[in-house]
C-alpha cells in the first residue's frame, strides 16, 4: 500500500532525506534526489530567524520543482512565533511543514526548542496545533524516544500530535542524552507503530547504514518508511541500493570512482551556483573526504581540494582523480 501523508502519495516503503543542519541544502538535496531519495526536507529554520528576516534563516526557504515533495522544518520554543514563521514558510510553497522535536545540541536544547519540547509534553501539543492551524499544508514532526532513559515518552507524543492533526512522525531511535551516541533503539517505535490509536504513517530514523540493516529493520520493526541521514553524506547512492535491496535481495554494484566523481562535481556546480563562488566552494569542503572514503592514499588530493578556491583548479583536481584511480579500480 501507498504511503500518505495529507494528500502527497509516497508510495510503497519511502526513504526520506533527514533535514540536517549545514548539510541537507539544495545542492545536497539534487544529488539525494538523483540517487532515489523519495522526499527531503529543509535544513532547520529557526522561527525566530524567519520573523526577523534573517538572511541565513531565509535563504534556507529556498525550494526547487524538482525537490518535490519537500518539506520545510522549523524549529522554535515561543508558540507565537511559530505560528507566524509557519505563515511565513507556507508562502515559499512546500508540500508540507515540519516540527522540530528532536535537536539535541546545547544551542537548541538548552534554550527551549527542538527535544527541550519533549520535556514539557502539554507545551510541545499546543506549539504544534497552532502550528496545524496556521498552515493549509500537512503538517508532520521529528522527535527523539524522550529526553532521557528515564523519560521515553514518545508513546504519548505520538497519540496526542495526532490528535491535533500532524500526518506523519519520524522517531530517532536515541533519547536526547544519547545525542548520537550509542545504538539507535527502534523497539519503542515499533510499539507506536502498533498502536491502533495511531492511525498516521510511522518513519524509522537513526542508524541505518546499509541495505541488509534496511531490508531487516523493515521487517522487524514494521514502519511505513525510513528516514536517512548520516548515512547520506558522501553517500547518496545509500537510497537507491537500499531500494535495489528490497526489490531483488541482491546488492546493487557499488558507485565507480567515476560516478563518485560525477556526484561531486554535480554537488559542487549546485553550491556554486546557489551560495556563489566562495562560499559555494567553501562550503564544499566539508564533503570531498565523504565522496572518497575508503579510497586509498587519497589525503594528498583531499589536501589540495579543501586549500584551493579556484573552481577550474578544483575540476583538474577531480580529473587527476580520475586518471589515477580508475585503472586501478576498474
Amino acid at each position: 500500500m501507498s504511503v500518505q501523508i495529507g494528500n502527497i502519495d509516497l508510495g510503497e516503503f519511502p526513504l526520506l532525506l533527514a533535514p540536517m543542519e549545514d548539510v541537507s541544502d539544495p545542492p545536497f538535496r539534487y544529488v539525494c534526489k538523483q540517487h532515489g531519495a523519495d522526499m527531503m526536507y529543509t535544513e532547520f529554520i529557526s522561527s525566530e530567524g524567519l520573523i526577523r528576516d534573517a538572511a541565513k534563516s531565509r535563504q534556507k526557504l529556498d525550494i526547487f520543482e524538482y525537490e518535490r515533495p519537500i518539506g520545510i522544518q522549523i524549529f522554535g520554543s515561543d508558540i507565537n512565533s511559530m505560528r507566524t514563521a509557519t505563515e511565513i514558510a507556507t508562502l515559499a510553497g512546500p508540500d508540507l511543514m515540519d516540527i522540530n522535536y528532536g535537536c539535541p545540541v546545547k544551542n537548541v536544547a538548552c534554550r527551549g526548542a527542538g527535544a527541550s519540547l519533549l520535556q514539557d509534553i502539554d507545551k510541545m501539543v499546543a506549539m504544534t496545533k497552532a502550528v496545524v492551524e496556521a498552515t493549509h499544508l500537512p503538517v508532520t514532526v521529528k522527535t527523539r524516544l524522550g529526553w532521557d532513559d528515564n523519560t521515553k515518552n514518545v508513546y504519548e507524543v505520538a497519540e496526542r500530535l495526532q490528535d491535533v492533526g500532524i500526518k506523519a512522525l519520524t522517531i530517532h531511535g536515541r533519547t536526547r542524552a544519547q545525542m548520537y551516541k550509542g545504538e539507535a533503539d527502534w523497539t519503542l517505535i515499533r510499539e507506536i507503530k502498533k498502536n491502533p490509536r495511531v492511525q498516521i504513517p510511522i518513519f524509522g530514523n537513526g542508524d541505518i547504514d546499509s541495505p541488509e540493516k534496511a531490508a531487516n529493520w523493515r521487517l522487524e520493526y514494521g514502519t511505513d518508511g525510513m528516514m536517512i541521514g548520516r548515512a547520506a553524506i558522501g553517500y547518496p547512492w545509500i537510497f537507491r541500493e537500499i531500494k535495489h535491496f528490497f526489490a531483488t535481495g541482491e546488492h546493487r554494484e557499488k558507485p565507480t570512482i567515476a560516478e563518485r566523481i560525477d556526484a561531486c562535481k554535480t554537488h559542487l556546480q549546485k553550491s556554486i551556483e546557489w551560495k556563489g563562488p566562495k562560499t559555494g566552494i567553501f562550503e564544499m569542503r566539508r564533503h570531498y573526504s565523504n565522496y572518497f572514503k575508503g579510497i586509498e592514499n587519497f589525503k594528498e588530493f583531499r589536501m589540495r581540494m579543501v586549500s584551493t578556491e579556484n573552481i577550474e583548479e578544483l575540476y583538474e583536481i577531480l580529473w587527476q582523480i580520475n586518471e589515477r584511480y580508475t585503472p586501478e579500480l576498474a
